[in-house]
């Protein structure tokens, strides 16, 4: 519905939005990507529809009963008739990556589509794609989103799993977003310890089926057979920051430092790192929640509906959650690009470039050897033991911390200091570490790479 969205709120799943560009703005996009040699990722939305212009189930059990989702009425993938609904929905994905040129799909929140059949419709979503596209002489990636910890997900089909090429890890930033920030507040309220941060490095999830608090149960399964590659880790993203009242983003609340600190435990993880729009460079705008509903009584209850969600919380002045409806919550959502020439912006694109620089250098995760992570205090420590050890050293604290440091015979090489100026960090001047020391003092919120000393190629 109108002319601007989310994009979540979808109702005619083989049309492109107008007001975005259309099916031919779309293809251009692609192709326009392909030539610069990026792969394009398309969200597609199978657990709901909008609840504006949803006529499907004119046409047919669309929909079921049996089930309900936080969004609206559940679609039927395993009652009768859901042949052919599945059907649909899987033709629609392939017109996306068979038809369209799309390297691969996002699938939202597939812990809220309910399917009880023995070969579930995700599993069969993922199979056609890969051998449809295949046998185009094609490579497709499924990625699932879900906060369900369970490794079946991206478990290969001849294992009993489900066969998908990755799924979301909202564990690890949930780690260290409550750790740097001190944020307790809904789904942070069971982390905040920086002990789990490393327990989410070596589980590949911080619940594997121990009690969550959270969920007021146990939660997950055990994943260690799981690669981290196939986990997708970030620091932001459109939830994560749109669903907080204001929109803010990670650099409000953990200052500028914090923001390093989580770019460093992202990018140089085991895990696929997610880069959200802006964080290259600290976009300042918020992201915030915006629909363009033309039902006025629907308009009216989202906006009840979203003050609603954040009754209780405390604002800076007098500050008010922002109307969904208004054109000026989607202009202030909006990026501005030239803020990466900004001189109080341009070092920190020049951190995150120098971040997968090194990630390339040290060949992480597949070269760099098997990772286990440990913490002291407020100290994270990540190790890769390969040939040549590399350590990362993460302060999670707002105050200055020690750290040991890892045995060398050839002493050790300094190869970032998230503190240091070029990065916009409070060091002055670089750090050293002479070979004879056996820790280091590390600033607030400040990581450090180090490795047995050798020339980075």
């Amino acid at each position: 519905p109108g002319e601007r969205n989310w994009g979540y709120d979808g109702v005619t799943l083989f049309a492109v939005q107008h007001s975005y560009g259309g099916l031919e703005g779309l293809r251009r996009l692609v192709d326009a990507c392909h030539s610069r040699g990026i792969a394009v990722i398309l969200d597609v939305v199978y657990n709901h529809l909008g609840p504006e212009g949803n006529y499907l189930g004119e046409f047919g059990p669309y929909f079921t009963d049996k089930y309900k989702t936080p969004w609206g009425s559940a679609l039927n993938f395993d009652g009768p008739a859901s042949d052919h609904v599945r059907e649909f929905f899987i033709q629609n994905s392939l017109f996306w990556t068979r038809d369209c040129a799309v390297d691969g799909l996002r699938l939202d929140a597939v812990h809220a589509i309910v399917d009880h059949t023995a070969s579930t419709f995700v599993e069969e979503l993922a199979a056609r794609n890969h051998t449809e596209c295949n046998a185009k002489g094609r490579h497709t990636i499924i990625i699932a989103e879900s906060n369900d910890n369970d490794p079946k997900l991206v478990r290969p089909a001849s294992l009993g799993g489900y066969g998908l090429d990755g799924c979301w890890n909202d564990d690890y930033h949930h780690a260290i977003r409550a750790a740097i920030t001190g944020d307790r507040r809904g789904y942070y309220s069971p982390f905040g310890d920086p002990t789990l941060i490393a327990t989410a490095l070596n589980n590949r999830y911080v619940f594997t089926g121990q009690h969550s608090s959270g969920y007021q149960r146990r939660h997950g399964a055990p994943a260690l057979d799981i690669d981290h590659a196939h986990l997708v880790v970030f620091t932001q993203n459109h939830d994560q920051v749109g669903n907080r009242p204001m929109g803010d983003r990670l650099d409000h609340s953990a200052g500028r430092d914090g923001a390093r600190l989580a770019a460093a435990l992202v990018f140089l993880s085991p895990y696929t790192p997610m880069l959200w729009m802006g964080e290259e460079y600290a976009e300042t705008a918020p992201f915030q929640y915006f629909v363009s509903h033309t039902d006025p009584g629907l308009v009216e209850a989202v906006r009840k509906g979203r003050a609603r969600e954040f009754e209780g919380f405390e604002f800076e002045g007098n500050a008010t959650v922002p109307d969904p409806q208004s054109e000026q919550t989607f202009r202030r959502s909006t990026l501005n690009w030239a803020l990466r020439s900004d001189p109080h912006h341009a070092p920190m694109l020049a951190y995150y470039t120098e971040l997968l620089r090194l990630r390339r250098a040290l060949n992480i995760p597949a070269g760099a050897g098997e990772p286990t992570a440990q913490t002291h205090g407020s100290i994270v420590t990540l190790t890769y033991h390969g040939p040549q050890p590399i350590t990362i050293l993460a302060n999670t604290a707002s105050t200055d911390a020690t750290a040991s440091l890892p045995p060398s015979q050839s002493g050790l090489q300094l190869l970032l200091d998230s503190a240091d100026k070029r990065w916009g960090g409070p060091r002055s001047t670089s750090l050293s570490i002479p070979g004879s020391i056996s820790s280091i003092t590390l600033n607030a919120k400040t990581a450090l790479v180090l490795r047995a000393a050798k020339e980075l190629a």
